[in-house]
């Protein structure tokens, strides 16, 4: 299924958008990020018409439209108001012009203004729109924000996402969604995570019940949205399994075509998960800024071995 925008959605989001005409037909949907700069179609070329796109009006082409004819406009305007056109929004809060208004009030499409620059209102549009079609994967676990960085906590249900997410909140950091993330891809590296409305800033704790993060703990405690930087999966401990002690076996976690860095953290009684998360968090930080505390002990432990099998060398030789 197609996601969709209505007008409304996107003339209540926008405060700086007002509605000229075509009041009662703001229901029409916009399924397409890009806007239309019509200013080709203002000559009459219609080859390539991007009619399902919001057809953006900016100097140039109302500079363009005033320089013809009114039949000449009218017969354009109307060429342009097709079936899939959702809406014509005019920046600068120019005049439009009245043969536009008449040809979308013929096909019920409703027309805008706005008192943005036209580069400026194309960029938030755009923006907005794509933050809103895009598409989205619900995974199941808690995402925080620890440090500045985007953390998404998985595992089994019941193991202690919430209360480790709880504990680190309790700790400055802050909640964005619990239970059920709603992630999708905010360009070709990055992704993106968020709470589904009917969540949003609850987090629930078994023994306790549902909690409003907002009213304990204040609106810092809590973020809309944020890009995932770290995949922390907790498991169970296995006596049996061999868990990465050096920290070189870095795993990731493909969501979108896009790989984000993963590690597993096996809980057990005693640990403290909230500080374990912290450390992990800092620690790919540290990375990122170029400081590899696993490549420091391997370098390390390198230059220890040398050092030895040279001093023996030396006492063999003796």
């Amino acid at each position: 299924m197609t996601n969709s925008v209505t007008v409304k959605e996107l003339v209540d989001e926008m405060k700086d958008i007002r509605v000229v005409s075509g009041e009662d037909h703001l229901d029409r949907n916009i399924t397409v990020s890009d806007l239309s700069r019509p200013a080709l179609e203002l000559t009459g070329y219609f080859n390539y018409y991007p009619q399902d796109r919001l057809q953006l009006f900016g100097r140039t082409e109302i500079s363009f439209a005033n320089s013809m004819t009114s039949e000449e406009r009218m017969i354009v305007m109307r060429r342009m108001c097709q079936a899939e056109t959702p809406a014509f929004l005019v920046s600068r809060n120019m005049d439009i012009p009245e043969e536009l208004v008449s040809a979308a009030e013929e096909k019920g499409i409703p027309v805008l203004s706005s008192k943005r620059a036209t580069t400026r209102l194309y960029s938030n549009i755009n923006n907005f729109l794509e933050d809103r079609l895009a598409e989205r994967e619900s995974v199941h676990g808690v995402l925080l924000d620890i440090f500045g960085s985007g953390v998404l906590i998985t595992g089994d249900s019941g193991i202690g996402k919430s209360e480790t997410a709880l504990e680190l909140i309790q700790r400055g950091h802050r909640l964005v969604a619990d239970d059920r993330v709603e992630l999708y891809m905010l360009d070709e590296s990055r992704i993106v995570g968020e709470s589904p409305e009917i969540l949003r800033h609850l987090i629930e704790i078994r023994g306790i019940g549902v909690i409003d993060v907002v009213h304990l703990f204040g609106v810092g405690a809590i973020r809309r949205k944020k890009t995932v930087d770290m995949v922390v999966n907790l498991e169970m401990w296995d006596r049996n399994r061999q868990y990465d002690r050096l920290g070189s076996a870095m795993e990731s976690m493909r969501v979108f075509n896009v790989d984000i860095p993963k590690i597993s953290i096996p809980v057990r009684t005693g640990r403290n998960l909230a500080i374990i998360v912290e450390m992990a968090t800092m620690n790919l930080r540290a990375k990122w800024m170029g400081y590899d505390a696993t490549a420091t002990f391997e370098r390390n432990l390198d230059q220890l071995i040398q050092k030895n099998s040279e001093n023996n060398l030396y006492k063999g030789r003796k």
